[in-house]
Formats: structure tokens, sequence, C-alpha cells
């Protein structure tokens, strides 16, 4: 099935057609309207703040060929009928599952889950990357990896062999919800940090959320973990059946040795099932080898030849603000601006403190720490001062605490500029910055550090 009709809607949600013809067929499911693209079909979802099926008329006027509203909104509103189909179900996020679980069932792909507090979007794109060179391959887009985003991805399935799917989550239980639409044939997980703990109180209920995925999965599959995560490698030594392991560190079922990191790329050698390769990643940091073994891990469980993978792996590109490097002007950026928590914070000021040329790094609050913000905040800065950053500039009122830090570990006040906000912190660095300097943007996507950048794009384009 790639396609539903109007009338298999019907029957799968248990709807009912308001007005309208039954046997449109609907191709693309989208749920907003400043991005529809004529012919899709628009589905409501009730939010915090608004009411998707409110949009309805809109969804109309912009080329929907058909729209699902909720009944409560039917019921309340008077709905204006049209020449094309409008949908009711009892609730939209509901329908979205439905649908998703029937396309994933008559789906003839093979799947892949991927979580992790860390590296989940660049792993994702790296296992993307490998798989397209042998099948053809769907994968999630953007941040479209919870209850609303995850089923529209499946919902755009058609006669794809293999599919990259994102589960991110918040809270117990998320991730189970997700994988039982998903049912992965192969699980990976790609480390268990700090990232929402002060939602979920402890790294072990973090495993544990993140543990959630092999709930769903495929009676026959294999979970692939990060057997050099603490917490990861704890579960390992328990629980060996069906789990395959990459590493650096720690001897694994894919290993990588012989490894040389440069200031844009990276060569190791993984070791596996008697065998070595030689790989080249054209992104560079330590993470980018464990993403580079989960894929290389992915695509030999599925069938893959070697230098298929080792194409992909080299061929990467990665989602938009994940390890961005652009040149402006005469000095780089590297806009990693999406999300952050300490492992990420880390990994990313590793890879600044690479360079030769004056490295500035400008950190914005990391969110979602609850109680254990200010510790956090304080190893970051640890992080900051042990990589020998030149300049640090800090944006909001968690990330003084870095700054702080830095200052007791002995780094000049002349090398800190804390800011409130991101128009401060622009102006900042207008002023700041030289020739060759690097920049790095790393805070948590609340923070909108992607304003900053579009600003400095803006000044000096």
């Amino acid at each position: 099935m790639n396609y539903f009709t109007i009338k298999d809607i019907i029957s799968i949600c248990k709807a009912f057609l308001l007005c309208g013809d039954a046997n449109v067929v609907c191709k693309n499911f989208t749920k907003d309207t400043r991005t529809i693209n004529e012919g899709d079909t628009y589905i409501g979802i009730k939010g915090e703040n608004f009411d998707g099926s409110a949009f309805y008329k809109e969804a109309f006027l912009k080329g929907a060929n058909a729209v699902i509203i909720e009944e409560d909104y039917a019921k309340n509103n008077k709905i204006e009928k049209q020449d094309k189909p409008i949908v009711v179900v009892d609730n939209a996020i509901k329908a979205l599952k439905e649908l998703a679980e029937v396309k994933r069932n008559n789906s003839k792909a093979k799947f892949i889950g991927v979580t992790g507090s860390v590296g989940k979007t660049s792993t994702r794109d790296m296992i993307y990357s490998v798989l397209n060179t042998h099948y053809k391959t769907l994968k999630t887009e953007g941040n479209f990896n919870n209850n609303i985003g995850l089923p529209l991805t499946i919902l755009r399935l058609t006669d794809e062999e293999a599919a990259v799917i994102e589960m991110g989550m918040n809270h117990l239980g998320e991730i189970d919800y997700l994988t039982r639409i998903t049912r992965p044939h192969i699980s990976v997980i790609t480390n268990v940090g700090t990232a929402h703990i002060g939602e979920l109180g402890s790294r072990e209920n973090i495993l544990k959320a993140k543990l959630e995925i092999i709930n769903g999965m495929d009676k026959d599959g294999l979970l692939v973990i990060n057997n050099d995560n603490y917490m990861l490698h704890s579960y390992y030594e328990t629980h060996k059946d069906n789990v395959i392991t990459i590493g650096i560190d720690n001897k694994s079922d894919f290993t990588a040795t012989d490894i040389v990191l440069e200031e844009s790329y990276s060569t190791f050698t993984i070791k596996y099932h008697n065998k070595s390769s030689l790989v080249k990643c054209p992104i560079p940091g330590k993470v980018f080898i464990y993403n580079s073994l989960m894929a290389f891990a992915v695509g030999t469980l599925l069938n893959i030849p070697e230098e298929e993978i080792i194409k992909g792996i080299s061929n990467i590109t990665l989602t938009k603000n994940r390890m961005e490097f652009k040149t402006l002007k005469n000095f780089t950026i590297i806009n990693d601006a999406y999300n952050a928590s300490v492992d990420s914070m880390k990994s990313s000021l590793e890879i600044l403190g690479k360079y030769k040329q004056r490295k500035i790094a400008v950190l914005g609050d990391m969110l979602e720490l609850g109680k254990f913000s200010k510790d956090l905040h304080e190893e970051v800065g640890s992080f900051v001062y042990n990589n020998k950053i030149d300049i640090l500039v800090t944006v909001g009122k968690e990330a003084l605490n870095i700054a702080n830090k830095c200052l007791d570990l002995g780094m000049k006040k002349e090398q800190i500029i804390t800011c409130p906000d991101n128009e401060e912190a622009t102006k900042e660095l207008i002023k700041l910055v030289k020739e060759n300097d690097i920049i790095l943007f790393k805070a948590s996507n609340g923070m909108k550090f992607k304003e900053i950048v579009n600003n400095l794009e803006e000044y000096y384009k």
C-alpha cells in the first residue's frame, strides 16, 4: 500500500466523511499550513496554544487535496463544506499513529531505529548515507522524531527498501510509543548521557527510557550499542544476546583503531569479523568515529559491501545546524546550535580545541537539567579551560556558570564575555571577530542561537 485513499482513512481511523469524494488519493501528509504543498493532505493537530483543525480553510486555499479535523472542533464550530474531502476523526494524533502503523505493516523495508542522549541525528544521517549507497532509503528529516513527527515520517514511505527512523524523548514511555509504531529490525543507541536528566531524575532512568526502543523491536531484531558508554557497557555485561557492540576503548564487535584526528577529518581502521577496513570520515572529532562505527555495523548487518559502506561514510551530509562549517568573509563558524547537552558540548569543544587559529566558543544555556544544571554547566566550563579556548562568550543565566568556572580555573577576565541575550552576543562578536578566527556556536535549541548565526551571516554577506 503506497498510498491511502480517503476511504482507507475512514476505515482505519473509524472516521466519517463530512464532504467530498472518498476516492481521493492521499500521497503526502502535513500538519503545517506554512509549508503545505499543492496536493498534500492536511491533518489538524491540537496543540497547547492552537487548534490545527481551525486552519482547515487555509489548508484548502494553499492547495490541500483533503483535510482531517477533530470531532470536538467540528461539533463546536460551523464547518464550511468544500468540494474536496473533509474527514472527521476522534483524535488527530491517534489517527496519525493508526495510519502510520498500517503503512509500516505494509512496507517491506528494513527499519533502523536510532536513539541516544547525544548524536542521534548525526548517527541517523551517517547510517542513511551508508544505506542509501545500496538501498532506496527513507530517513527522518529535521526534528521529526516525536509522537507527531515520527508517524508523519513513516507516512512518507512508498517503495523504500530501508528506513532510518530517529526517536527522541523527554520522559519515560515516549520511546516505547514510537518503537511500537516503527517495529525496528535494528535498534541503535548512541549513548546514555545527561540530556533531560532534570525531567528523568537519574542516568539510570535515562538508560531505562532509551532501552524502551527494544520493546517494539522485531522478534529477530538486533540492538547496536556504544560499548564505551559506561551505562550501555554495564547493560551489555548482563544482556549479550542479540546485542552488537561498537567501541574504541573497549573491545567490541566493531572496533576503531589507529585513529588519526585532523582539524577537518579523521582516519581510522575498523576491525570486525577478523577483517579490517581503513575509513576516512570527512567530519572531525571522536564522536564522528563512533557515528561511523554505528553506520559501518548497520551496513554490515544489512549485507552492504564494504566498499559501499566506506563510500557512504565519506559522503555524509549532516542535517542543518549540526556541525555545519561555513566561511563568513575571512573567518569560519561552526554552527552546532541545534541542541546541547554536556556530552555534546564536550564533543564540540574537543573539535574546536584541535584548531591552531584563535578559537572562540559561543555557549548558551543547556536546558532541562533541573537541580543538576549548575554542576553540569561548570563541567562544561572545565572543558572550555582544558581545551585552551581563547575566547569564551556565554549567553543566558545558566551559562554564567560556565564562565565562572573558567574564571575559577584561571582563565583571564578579558578572555570571557557574558551576554544576557542573543542581540548582545551578536554586537560583541561583531566587535570581537578577527581574520582567521574559528567560532563555535552551541546551546539548547530553546536559546535560538540560529538568530546569532543569521545575524552574522547577514552582517558579513
